[in-house]
């Protein structure tokens, strides 16, 4: 049954009562308003007391629609009036997230970039950024806002960390979150300027490799290895005669080795390329004994039977009483387990493998990649310059042959 509408002492002003709800000691009130628009009448729904209204406010709305009618400006309808109310609330939001965007400092796109980068980076990654965050960017530019930070903000922060004697390696890093931070509240929406980094140049590196070993040494080590730990020996010996990172042997798993094939299938690597290693006779007869007795998918697994995420420090201190790494202060030079890597790529070539396989058995992008791994010993170089010195002096001898002919 339609409810019968009540008259205030405000003409055009009208309620209904709600059968059961109360507002206060009375029974709820739906307030309507009716007038004239262009010589018909018409009628529109306010809302309920409990909701704020009352004959007062219903009334001053009424006068203002009125008012409109007459001046013609405003809304001359409810309709209008809450398209009105909605397009300014619309415009106000658009202003109010101007003002943040503007106002959005680095600490803040941060900690909503590495709750991201939590779930998408390794461990170490990610531990590795909220170390150089809270040791250096925090410090230097978390509180200003995106767009006050300018690429001299930037220079200041390197020229700080290098005073600091801060690796340019570890410099470049700091650069590298920077621009990740900026990249991330601008596909996010939270900012809209430039990023800064790209206008900043990245401090000389060249931390190239210039040590690998020797055969002696690396049977040395080797050797030294199996007499503490016959896994710590056989993950060194798979790095050495294969090629392979210590993480990319720390995610083997036994159906990613093919026996028939002798190849070991690497995929998710550090750059992205899938690559198949070839295993030596020595690597393949290590597997298919620890495969006879192997009680898990991965190949290597720590004591309690998980999976490894680091190299043991076992390595470092057999390096250290081999004397590998006696007064070298050189990083470049000193003996680590990507030294291992890096040693087969310089005896591949050394022993006159072209670059592109050695890319190919590397896993690296560009032969540039290769060229700064697998560089070549002294005694090499000195060998193709005596070649050289060969081929110019054969064509300088038969030149002169020609020569002492023509004039005979």
């Amino acid at each position: 049954m339609k409810q019968k509408k009540i008259k205030t002492k405000t003409p055009g002003v009208r309620y209904y009562e709600h059968e059961t709800r109360k507002h206060g000691i009375k029974f709820d009130r739906y307030f309507t308003i009716r007038y004239k628009l262009n010589g018909k009448d018409k009628e529109e729904a306010l809302g309920w007391a409990s909701e704020g209204w009352t004959e007062q406010k219903a009334a001053k709305y009424l006068s203002e629609l009125k008012e409109a009618q007459r001046t013609g400006e405003g809304a001359k309808t409810l309709a209008e009036g809450r398209k009105i109310s909605e397009e300014k609330e619309a415009e106000k939001q658009k202003k109010e997230m101007a003002r943040k965007k503007e106002a959005i400092t680095f600490a803040e796109v941060f900690e909503k970039y590495i709750e991201q980068a939590k779930q998408d980076k390794k461990p170490k990654t990610y531990n590795t950024e909220i170390l150089l965050y809270k040791n250096w960017l925090s410090k230097t530019i978390g509180n200003m806002a995106l767009k006050d930070i300018s690429p001299f903000a930037l220079e200041k922060l390197k020229k700080d960390m290098a005073n600091a004697d801060r690796a340019p390696r570890t410099i470049t890093y700091a650069l590298a979150i920077i621009r990740q931070v900026f990249n991330y509240a601008r596909n996010h929406d939270l900012f809209n300027g430039d990023n800064p980094v790209s206008k900043v140049k990245k401090p000389s590196n060249d931390n190239r490799r210039m040590r690998y070993l020797s055969q002696e040494e690396a049977n040395l080590l080797l050797e030294g290895l199996k007499e503490k730990s016959q896994q710590l020996h056989d993950i060194a010996l798979i790095s050495l005669h294969c090629g392979l990172r210590a993480g990319e042997i720390f995610n083997l798993r036994w159906d990613d080795v093919n026996f028939k094939d002798c190849s070991i299938f690497i995929k998710d690597t550090k750059s992205n390329h899938n690559r198949n290693a070839i295993m030596t006779d020595e690597v393949r007869n290590l597997l298919e004994n620890r495969k006879k007795a192997a009680s898990t998918e991965l190949v290597f697994v720590s004591q309690k039977g998980e999976q490894i995420t680091e190299v043991s420090r076992t390595f470092d201190r057999i390096v250290d009483s081999l004397g590998f790494n006696k007064n070298v202060s050189d990083s470049r030079k000193k003996v680590v387990f990507h030294t291992l890597r890096h040693t087969y790529a310089s005896w591949l070539v050394m022993s006159g493998a072209d670059l592109y396989t050695v890319q190919r058995l590397m896993g690296h992008s560009t032969i540039a990649m290769t060229e700064r791994y697998s560089h070549l010993s002294p005694n090499h170089f000195k060998k193709a310059v005596s070649n050289f010195e060969e081929y110019i002096g054969k064509n300088k001898q038969e030149e002169n042959n020609l020569i002492f002919i023509k004039n005979t």
